[in-house]
């Protein structure tokens, strides 16, 4: 039973993963850009994901949502509201990581008559990237730990599975004990990939 949930666990951490690390690097570049307007419209997002609940927003796309003409499977539903939701916190690992490079890298890129997109992708990124892994491999564990809520939307996924389990066998500690360390180990290859890529990007940008 509880490989059952372990499978449904690892789509959504992975695809939840994935589109939290594209929404947080569009919404990150988008909230630095100059037009006033973008700028709103992410700030919108980024606070309404932030201050809401994510038992909330998956009650919301799984079942208010259809009233508007947009029906979402479980696993849909699941995986947009952890990308969504997780992407708004990311997105701010991005965003500082950026300002954070001096200007006068910017303006060195400017001198040699580079273009806004040539500086950002050959002159900022490279370096702000050493900051953003840290932050975003934590989103990534977070949102792992936070694919137990998906469970109220109907999705038999770990957290599920365990309750279940112990319910048919009364063996609180033994179920909950399995869960926690299925949980533990599925974190596991996400912290030594935060580890590995972090020392990559270093040897990289050092090059």
């Amino acid at each position: 039973m509880l490989l059952k949930g372990v499978r449904i666990t690892v789509v959504l951490t992975v695809l939840g993963g994935v589109l939290t690390l594209f929404v947080a690097f569009l919404v990150g570049l988008l909230r630095i850009s100059e037009n006033p307007v973008i700028r709103g419209i992410t700030k919108v997002y980024v606070e309404i994901f932030r201050g809401t609940s994510l038992l909330v927003q998956l009650y919301w796309f799984y079942f208010v949502v259809p009233f508007f003409g947009l029906r979402l499977t479980a696993m849909q539903a699941g995986v947009l509201v952890l990308g969504l939701s997780y992407g708004a916190y990311a997105q701010e690992a991005v965003r500082s990581a950026i300002l954070a490079v001096p200007e006068g890298q910017r303006e060195a890129g400017i001198a040699l008559n580079m273009k806004s997109s040539q500086i950002m992708r050959h002159v900022i990124l490279p370096q702000a990237i050493v900051r953003m892994v840290p932050p975003l491999g934590n989103r990534l564990i977070q949102l792992l730990k936070g694919t137990a809520l998906v469970s109220m939307i109907t999705l038999s996924e770990l957290m599920y599975q365990g309750v279940k389990a112990r319910m048919l066998t009364l063996q609180n500690a033994k179920v909950f004990g399995l869960v926690l360390i299925i949980y533990y180990l599925l974190a596991y290859p996400i912290r030594m990939g935060i580890n590995w890529t972090e020392k990559k990007v270093g040897n990289w940008r050092d090059a």
